[in-house]
C-alpha cells in the first residue's frame, strides 16, 4: 500500500526511495520482524487464556526431561501475519510473482491450520488425512507450474549484457521468452533446458514435453520441500532457524536474477519482475527471526503444521520462480537429510518385519531425534530391536543439535551461493 501510494506521488520528498528494491526489502524485513515479536507476545497470551496448547508431546522421550506439553501451538499464524503486513505495505501487489508467493503462503498455511485444528481441538493425534495434504500440495504445484507456463508476464531473458556507452549504462538482452531452462551448478554454462531431454520426440513436441516435465517437477519440489520442513520442525528453533538461513540465500539469488547488472556478471538468466521476490523473502526472513524470539529454547510457542508446511512451500516456490530448483538438494540439504532418514527407516523396518525381525537404521527419526534418543529408550519399547547406527553413548541437548543443524545449513547456503562462481 505504501509502495503504491508513493508510486503515484513520486514528487513527494523521499518518494523515490520506494523505487529501490533494497530499500523496500530492508523495510519489509524490519516490519515483519517487529510484527512477529509484538504480535507473537499477544498471540501467545491469547492462546494461553484459551488453553490452546500442545497435547501430543511426551517429555518422557526427552533424556533431559524438557517439558513440552502445555506450550501454545499454531505459531505459524504469527509468521503469516507478519509477512502479510510487511508485504501489503512494501510490496508491489500487481506483481505476478508476489501474488504467487501470497497464494503459496495462504494455501499451505490453511492446510497446516486444518491439521493443527484437528490435533488440538478434536484431540486426534493423526490430524488431517495425509492424502488431503498431498492433494493440496499437488494443487499448489499445478497452480505455480501452469501459471509460469501460460501467464504472458512470466518470461525470462536467457542472455543479458550491460555496457557503458557515452557514460550511460546500456542493457542488451535476448527477447523475452518462455523457457524451460534452469540453473545447474558447477558447469561452465549455468543453464540447462529440460526440453533437451526430449529431442527424440522432434523439435515441436520436445518443448511440450519439456513444459510437462517442468510442471510435474514443480509439483514434486513443492511437496518434497514442504514435507521436509515439516519433518525438520521437531526442536525449539530448528525449522525457523534453518529456514531463515535458506531464505537469506534465496533472497540473494532472487536479487541476482532480478537485476540486469548482476545477472550479466554471474551469467545467469534474467527474470523480469522477480525482484519483488526480494521484498517477500526479506519479510519472510524478518518474520522468522522475530518468531525465533519466542521459539528459541525453551520455546514459548510451537510453529505447528500451520507454519512448517507454509515455510517449506515458500522456499520451494521461490526457487522454482527464479529457476534455481535444482539447487534445492544442496541448499535444503538438512530437509533432504531429514526426509531420507524417515523414508529409509520406514522401508528397512517394514522389510525386516516381514521376516519377523525388528531392525532400525537409526534410533529414531527424523534424524535430529536420533541424537537425543538413547539405545535403552528404544530397547525398552522393543527389546528385540537391532539398531544399525547406535551413535555415541552420550546424548546431546536439543540446543546443541539445533545449533549444529543450523551451522550445516549455513555452510550449505554458502556453497549454494558459491555455485554462481564455481564452474
Amino acid at each position: 500500500m505504501i509502495y503504491s501510494l508513493f508510486n503515484h506521488f513520486n514528487d513527494v520528498l523521499g518518494a523515490r526511495l520506494f523505487t529501490y528494491i533494497s530499500f523496500r526489502a530492508i523495510l519489509a524485513g524490519v516490519i515483519a520482524l517487529l510484527v512477529s515479536v509484538f504480535f507473537g507476545d499477544y498471540f501467545i497470551n491469547l492462546l494461553k487464556r484459551k488453553n490452546i496448547s500442545e497435547t501430543q508431546r511426551d517429555e518422557k522421550t526427552d533424556p533431559f526431561n524438557v517439558a513440552k506439553k502445555g506450550v501454545p501451538t499454531m505459531g505459524g499464524i504469527v509468521v503469516i501475519i507478519a509477512i502479510l503486513v510487511a508485504v501489503l505495505l512494501m510490496g508491489n501487489l500487481h506483481n505476478i510473482y508476489l501474488i504467487l508467493m501470497l497464494v503459496t503462503m495462504l494455501l499451505l498455511g490453511a492446510i497446516g491450520f486444518a491439521d493443527d485444528y484437528i490435533k488440538t481441538f478434536r484431540h486426534n493425534k493423526e490430524g488431517l488425512n495425509g492424502w488431503v495434504k498431498i492433494i493440496g500440495q499437488v494443487a499448489l504445484g499445478l497452480i505455480i507450474g501452469l501459471t509460469l507456463r501460460y501467464s504472458p508476464v512470466t518470461t525470462m531473458n536467457e542472455v543479458v549484457e550491460t555496457r557503458i556507452e557515452n557514460n550511460v549504462e546500456v542493457v542488451y538482452k535476448t527477447p523475452d521468452v518462455k523457457s524451460t531452462r534452469t540453473t545447474i551448478p558447477f558447469v561452465k554454462d549455468h543453464n540447462a533446458n529440460y526440453a533437451d531431454m526430449f529431442r527424440f520426440l522432434g523439435e515441436e513436441n520436445m518443448y511440450r514435453a519439456g513444459w510437462i516435465f517442468f510442471v510435474v517437477l514443480t509439483v514434486f519440489v513443492v511437496a518434497a520441500v514442504s514435507n521436509g520442513a515439516n519433518l525438520n520442525d521437531g526442536m525449539d528453533g530448528m525449522c525457523a532457524g534453518n529456514s531463515a538461513i535458506i531464505g537469506i540465500a534465496l533472497l540473494i539469488l532472487a536479487y541476482v536474477s532480478g537485476s540486469t547488472v548482476w545477472a550479466d556478471y554471474f551469467d545467469v538468466m534474467y527474470i523480469p519482475g522477480s525482484e519483488e521476490l526480494v521484498v517477500f523473502l526479506a519479510a519472510f526472513v524478518g518474520a522468522l527471526l522475530g518468531y525465533l524470539w519466542w521459539n528459541g529454547f525453551p520455546a514459548q510457542i510451537f510453529m505447528g503444521d500451520t507454519g512448517s508446511l507454509m515455510v517449506g512451500g515458500i522456499i520451494a516456490v521461490s526457487a522454482i520462480i527464479i529457476h534455481k530448483e535444482l539447487l534445492i538438494p544442496l541448499l535444503c540439504g538438512v530437509f533432504l537429510m531429514e526426509s531420507v532418514s524417515v523414508i529409509l527407516q520406514t522401508q528397512v523396518y517394514r522389510f525386516y518385519k516381514k521376516r519377523n525381525q525388528h531392525v532400525r537404521i537409526w534410533k529414531r527419526t527424523p534424524l535430529h531425534d536420533h541424537f537425543r534418543t538413547s539405545v535403552d529408550q528404544v530397547l525398552k519399547n522393543d527389546p528385540t530391536c537391532r539398531i544399525i547406527f547406535k551413535g555415541r553413548a552420550n546424548l546431546d541437548h536439543e540446543q546443541k543439535i539445533v545449533l549444529r543443524f543450523c551451522l550445516v545449513t549455513l555452510i550449505l547456503a554458502a556453497f549454494t551461493i558459491l555455485t554462481l562462481k564455481i564452474r
